[in-house]
């Protein structure tokens, strides 16, 4: 994991929040978005949840050469896996991240 994102995500969940990271190619991430989510597409990101100090955030691979917006995304799914619904809250609390870390989308 990058140093960035280690430092993202101690801020985010912690020390003891086990996080597993992996970029699969689209048709999976479409098959696992269709059976977890219903949506019959190739997820961008999801994160899973499997116990409060351990989780798992699935990439598609090809974002990979859009370093900003994996950032984001990376931070949109620590939101999610600390127990952040979309909404108001969830967008003040990944702008405060963002602007901490200086990335910009």
């Amino acid at each position: 994991m990058k140093k960035k994102w280690m430092e993202i995500k101690k801020k985010v969940l912690g020390d003891k929040f086990n996080l597993s990271i992996a970029f699969l190619d689209s048709s999976l991430m479409k098959k696992i978005n269709r059976r977890y989510r219903k949506k019959d597409r190739a997820a961008e990101v999801l994160s899973f949840l499997y116990s409060p100090t351990e989780g798992e955030i699935l990439f598609n691979k090809n974002l990979k050469n859009r370093p900003d917006y994996l950032d984001y995304l990376f931070v949109h799914s620590l939101l999610h896996l600390d127990g952040f619904n979309h909404g108001k809250k969830m967008e003040l609390q990944e702008k405060k991240i963002l602007k901490s870390f200086k990335i910009n989308i």
